[in-house]
Protein backbone atom coordinates (compact mmCIF):
# COMPACT_ATOMS: atom_id res chain seq x y z
CA UNK A 1 0.00 0.00 0.00
CA UNK A 2 2.83 2.41 0.93
CA UNK A 3 4.74 1.54 -2.23
CA UNK A 4 1.61 2.11 -4.31
CA UNK A 5 1.06 5.49 -2.65
CA UNK A 6 4.68 6.49 -3.25
CA UNK A 7 4.35 5.47 -6.89
CA UNK A 8 1.18 7.55 -7.27
CA UNK A 9 2.87 10.59 -5.71
CA UNK A 10 5.92 10.17 -7.94
CA UNK A 11 3.71 10.01 -11.05
CA UNK A 12 1.82 13.11 -9.91
CA UNK A 13 5.08 15.00 -9.34
CA UNK A 14 6.33 13.97 -12.79
CA UNK A 15 3.09 15.15 -14.41
CA UNK A 16 3.33 18.45 -12.56
CA UNK A 17 6.93 18.91 -13.67
CA UNK A 18 6.03 18.16 -17.28
CA UNK A 19 3.17 20.65 -17.14
CA UNK A 20 5.50 23.24 -15.64
CA UNK A 21 8.07 22.68 -18.36
CA UNK A 22 5.37 23.09 -20.99
CA UNK A 23 4.29 26.35 -19.39
CA UNK A 24 7.83 27.71 -19.37
CA UNK A 25 9.02 26.24 -22.67
CA UNK A 26 9.31 27.83 -26.07
CA UNK A 27 7.36 27.29 -29.27
CA UNK A 28 9.53 26.27 -32.22
CA UNK A 29 8.63 27.02 -35.84
CA UNK A 30 10.32 25.55 -38.90
CA UNK A 31 9.40 27.29 -42.16
CA UNK A 32 9.64 25.00 -45.17
CA UNK A 33 8.57 27.68 -47.72
CA UNK A 34 5.32 29.16 -49.07
CA UNK A 35 2.77 28.64 -46.25
CA UNK A 36 4.22 25.38 -44.88
CA UNK A 37 5.28 25.38 -41.22
CA UNK A 38 6.12 22.75 -38.65
CA UNK A 39 5.22 23.94 -35.16
CA UNK A 40 6.50 22.15 -32.08
CA UNK A 41 4.56 23.21 -29.00
CA UNK A 42 6.18 23.74 -25.56
CA UNK A 43 4.69 20.38 -24.60
CA UNK A 44 6.37 18.61 -27.54
CA UNK A 45 3.37 18.16 -29.84
CA UNK A 46 3.93 18.67 -33.56
CA UNK A 47 1.52 20.58 -35.81
CA UNK A 48 2.05 20.76 -39.57
CA UNK A 49 0.37 23.56 -41.51
CA UNK A 50 -0.16 23.60 -45.30
CA UNK A 51 2.59 20.99 -45.87
CA UNK A 52 3.55 21.55 -49.50
CA UNK A 53 6.91 19.79 -49.43
CA UNK A 54 7.78 17.58 -52.39
CA UNK A 55 6.53 19.94 -55.11
CA UNK A 56 7.67 23.16 -53.48
CA UNK A 57 9.92 25.38 -55.57
CA UNK A 58 11.78 27.31 -52.84
CA UNK A 59 12.22 24.67 -50.16
CA UNK A 60 15.82 23.75 -49.23
CA UNK A 61 16.78 20.40 -50.80
CA UNK A 62 17.55 18.82 -47.43
CA UNK A 63 13.93 19.33 -46.37
CA UNK A 64 12.44 17.66 -49.46
CA UNK A 65 12.06 14.33 -47.72
CA UNK A 66 8.83 13.44 -45.96
CA UNK A 67 10.56 10.75 -43.92
CA UNK A 68 12.68 13.41 -42.21
CA UNK A 69 9.68 15.31 -40.87
CA UNK A 70 9.39 12.93 -37.95
CA UNK A 71 6.29 12.34 -35.87
CA UNK A 72 3.32 14.60 -36.64
CA UNK A 73 0.33 14.84 -34.32
CA UNK A 74 -2.05 17.20 -36.17
CA UNK A 75 -2.20 18.67 -39.69
CA UNK A 76 -3.92 21.97 -40.50
CA UNK A 77 -4.81 22.88 -44.09
CA UNK A 78 -6.15 26.35 -44.90
CA UNK A 79 -7.65 25.50 -48.32
CA UNK A 80 -7.54 22.99 -51.14
CA UNK A 81 -4.99 24.52 -53.53
CA UNK A 82 -2.07 22.25 -54.31
CA UNK A 83 0.53 24.47 -52.65
CA UNK A 84 -1.38 24.13 -49.37
CA UNK A 85 -3.04 20.70 -49.35
CA UNK A 86 0.30 19.54 -50.76
CA UNK A 87 1.52 16.35 -49.03
CA UNK A 88 -1.03 16.49 -46.22
CA UNK A 89 -2.73 13.22 -47.13
CA UNK A 90 0.47 11.18 -47.19
CA UNK A 91 1.73 12.71 -43.94
CA UNK A 92 -1.66 12.09 -42.34
CA UNK A 93 -1.76 8.42 -43.29
CA UNK A 94 1.86 7.83 -42.25
CA UNK A 95 1.31 9.34 -38.80
CA UNK A 96 -2.38 8.51 -38.30
CA UNK A 97 -2.74 12.27 -37.75
CA UNK A 98 -6.04 14.01 -38.52
CA UNK A 99 -6.25 16.77 -41.12
CA UNK A 100 -8.29 19.72 -39.94
CA UNK A 101 -9.35 21.97 -42.80
CA UNK A 102 -12.43 23.41 -44.52
CA UNK A 103 -15.32 21.04 -43.95
CA UNK A 104 -16.19 20.94 -47.66
CA UNK A 105 -12.65 19.90 -48.53
CA UNK A 106 -12.56 17.17 -45.91
CA UNK A 107 -15.99 15.89 -46.93
CA UNK A 108 -14.88 15.48 -50.54
CA UNK A 109 -11.66 13.71 -49.52
CA UNK A 110 -13.73 11.17 -47.56
CA UNK A 111 -16.51 10.86 -50.16
CA UNK A 112 -14.03 10.22 -52.97
CA UNK A 113 -12.23 7.61 -50.88
CA UNK A 114 -8.99 9.59 -50.89
CA UNK A 115 -8.88 9.62 -47.07
CA UNK A 116 -10.47 7.53 -44.30
CA UNK A 117 -13.25 9.51 -42.65
CA UNK A 118 -11.61 9.43 -39.22
CA UNK A 119 -8.58 11.33 -40.55
CA UNK A 120 -10.62 14.14 -42.16
CA UNK A 121 -13.01 15.25 -39.41
CA UNK A 122 -15.36 18.16 -40.08
CA UNK A 123 -14.82 21.62 -38.63
CA UNK A 124 -15.98 25.10 -39.56
CA UNK A 125 -15.16 28.77 -39.07
CA UNK A 126 -15.53 29.81 -35.44
CA UNK A 127 -15.03 26.23 -34.25
CA UNK A 128 -12.33 25.41 -31.71
CA UNK A 129 -10.66 22.07 -31.01
CA UNK A 130 -8.35 21.05 -28.17
CA UNK A 131 -6.33 18.19 -29.69
CA UNK A 132 -3.98 18.07 -26.69
CA UNK A 133 -4.30 19.44 -23.15
CA UNK A 134 -3.60 23.18 -23.21
CA UNK A 135 -3.48 23.51 -27.01
CA UNK A 136 -6.48 25.21 -28.64
CA UNK A 137 -6.98 25.68 -32.39
CA UNK A 138 -9.67 27.98 -33.76
CA UNK A 139 -10.67 28.24 -37.41
CA UNK A 140 -11.07 31.78 -38.75
CA UNK A 141 -12.18 33.52 -41.91
CA UNK A 142 -9.93 34.13 -44.93
CA UNK A 143 -10.59 35.95 -48.22
CA UNK A 144 -9.54 33.60 -51.01
CA UNK A 145 -10.80 30.65 -53.06
CA UNK A 146 -10.58 26.90 -52.51
CA UNK A 147 -10.66 24.04 -54.97
CA UNK A 148 -8.47 20.98 -55.32
CA UNK A 149 -7.13 19.01 -58.27
CA UNK A 150 -7.24 15.24 -57.66
CA UNK A 151 -6.77 12.22 -59.90
CA UNK A 152 -10.01 10.48 -60.84
CA UNK A 153 -10.31 6.70 -61.32
CA UNK A 154 -8.83 6.97 -64.82
CA UNK A 155 -5.87 9.00 -63.59
CA UNK A 156 -7.17 12.25 -65.07
CA UNK A 157 -6.75 15.50 -63.13
CA UNK A 158 -10.20 16.61 -61.95
CA UNK A 159 -11.19 19.77 -60.08
CA UNK A 160 -13.36 19.50 -56.97
CA UNK A 161 -14.80 22.19 -54.69
CA UNK A 162 -12.90 22.35 -51.40
CA UNK A 163 -15.04 24.40 -49.06
CA UNK A 164 -14.22 27.94 -48.00
CA UNK A 165 -10.64 29.07 -47.28
CA UNK A 166 -9.71 29.58 -43.63
CA UNK A 167 -7.02 30.69 -41.23
CA UNK A 168 -6.12 29.29 -37.81
CA UNK A 169 -5.47 30.72 -34.34
CA UNK A 170 -3.22 28.27 -32.49
CA UNK A 171 -2.77 28.71 -28.74
CA UNK A 172 0.08 26.82 -27.08
CA UNK A 173 0.20 25.28 -23.61
CA UNK A 174 1.94 28.41 -22.26
CA UNK A 175 -0.56 30.80 -23.85
CA UNK A 176 1.59 31.82 -26.85
CA UNK A 177 -0.70 32.41 -29.86
CA UNK A 178 0.05 32.08 -33.55
CA UNK A 179 -2.31 33.28 -36.28
CA UNK A 180 -1.66 31.47 -39.55
CA UNK A 181 -3.62 33.65 -41.95
CA UNK A 182 -3.69 31.24 -44.88
CA UNK A 183 -4.03 32.81 -48.30
CA UNK A 184 -6.06 35.97 -47.89
CA UNK A 185 -6.80 39.51 -48.87
CA UNK A 186 -7.44 42.22 -46.30
CA UNK A 187 -10.81 42.14 -44.53
CA UNK A 188 -12.06 44.45 -41.78
CA UNK A 189 -12.60 41.68 -39.21
CA UNK A 190 -8.84 41.29 -38.97
CA UNK A 191 -9.08 44.11 -36.44
CA UNK A 192 -11.62 42.11 -34.44
CA UNK A 193 -9.42 38.98 -34.66
CA UNK A 194 -6.53 41.01 -33.26
CA UNK A 195 -8.59 42.48 -30.44
CA UNK A 196 -10.33 39.23 -29.50
CA UNK A 197 -7.59 36.60 -29.91
CA UNK A 198 -4.55 38.87 -29.38
CA UNK A 199 -2.06 36.74 -31.36
CA UNK A 200 1.62 37.09 -30.46
CA UNK A 201 2.82 36.06 -33.93
CA UNK A 202 1.14 36.22 -37.32
CA UNK A 203 2.21 34.19 -40.36
CA UNK A 204 1.19 36.57 -43.13
CA UNK A 205 1.16 36.23 -46.94
CA UNK A 206 2.84 39.12 -48.79
CA UNK A 207 3.43 37.94 -52.37
CA UNK A 208 0.58 39.77 -54.10
CA UNK A 209 -1.56 38.65 -57.10
CA UNK A 210 -3.18 35.68 -55.32
CA UNK A 211 -2.82 37.17 -51.82
CA UNK A 212 -2.01 40.49 -50.17
CA UNK A 213 0.94 42.45 -51.50
CA UNK A 214 3.42 43.97 -49.00
CA UNK A 215 1.46 47.23 -48.65
CA UNK A 216 -1.84 45.42 -48.03
CA UNK A 217 -0.11 42.98 -45.67
CA UNK A 218 1.37 45.82 -43.63
CA UNK A 219 -2.07 47.40 -43.33
CA UNK A 220 -3.50 44.04 -42.22
CA UNK A 221 -0.70 43.55 -39.69
CA UNK A 222 -1.45 46.94 -38.15
CA UNK A 223 -5.14 46.00 -37.88
CA UNK A 224 -4.19 42.84 -35.97
CA UNK A 225 -1.30 44.44 -34.02
CA UNK A 226 0.68 41.33 -33.02
CA UNK A 227 4.12 41.41 -31.41
CA UNK A 228 5.71 39.71 -34.43
CA UNK A 229 4.95 39.12 -38.12
CA UNK A 230 6.53 36.40 -40.25
CA UNK A 231 6.07 37.09 -44.00
CA UNK A 232 5.31 34.04 -46.14
CA UNK A 233 3.84 33.02 -49.51
CA UNK A 234 6.15 34.98 -51.79
CA UNK A 235 8.79 34.35 -54.51
CA UNK A 236 7.63 30.79 -55.27
CA UNK A 237 6.38 31.77 -58.73
CA UNK A 238 6.71 34.86 -60.97
CA UNK A 239 3.34 36.28 -59.83
CA UNK A 240 4.32 36.43 -56.15
CA UNK A 241 6.58 39.47 -56.44
CA UNK A 242 6.26 40.96 -52.94
CA UNK A 243 9.36 40.91 -50.73
CA UNK A 244 10.02 41.08 -46.98
CA UNK A 245 11.97 44.32 -47.52
CA UNK A 246 8.89 45.92 -49.07
CA UNK A 247 6.72 44.61 -46.24
CA UNK A 248 9.12 45.99 -43.63
CA UNK A 249 9.21 49.36 -45.36
CA UNK A 250 5.39 49.45 -45.45
CA UNK A 251 5.25 48.67 -41.71
CA UNK A 252 7.21 51.89 -41.13
CA UNK A 253 7.62 52.86 -37.48
CA UNK A 254 5.25 50.15 -36.22
CA UNK A 255 6.24 48.30 -33.03
CA UNK A 256 5.58 45.00 -34.84
CA UNK A 257 8.81 43.03 -35.20
CA UNK A 258 9.18 41.49 -38.65
CA UNK A 259 10.90 38.10 -38.70
CA UNK A 260 13.23 38.15 -41.70
CA UNK A 261 13.79 34.50 -42.54
CA UNK A 262 14.66 32.27 -45.47
CA UNK A 263 12.92 28.94 -46.22
CA UNK A 264 14.37 26.33 -43.88
CA UNK A 265 14.69 28.77 -40.98
CA UNK A 266 13.85 27.81 -37.40
CA UNK A 267 12.70 30.25 -34.73
CA UNK A 268 11.70 29.82 -31.10
CA UNK A 269 9.48 32.16 -29.12
CA UNK A 270 7.86 32.24 -25.70
CA UNK A 271 4.76 33.95 -24.32
CA UNK A 272 5.33 37.64 -23.58
CA UNK A 273 8.38 37.91 -25.82
CA UNK A 274 8.58 40.45 -28.62
CA UNK A 275 11.51 38.66 -30.22
CA UNK A 276 12.23 35.31 -31.77
CA UNK A 277 15.57 33.53 -31.56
Amino acid sequence: MILRLLGTLAAACLAFASAGQAQQGKTELLWYSQAAFKITTPGGKVIMIDPWIMGATKIPPELKDLSKIGKVDVILVTHGHGDHLGDAMEISKTNNAPIWGPSGMNQWLATLGKMPANLVPRMNKGGTIEPFPGVRITMTHAEHSSEMILKDDSGKDTSYPAGEPVGFIIQMENGFKIYHMGDTGVFSDMKWIGEYYRPDLILIPIGGHYVMDPKDAAYAAKLINPKMAWPMHYASNPFLKGTPAEFKAALGQSSIQMIDAEPGARRRSRRGSRTAD
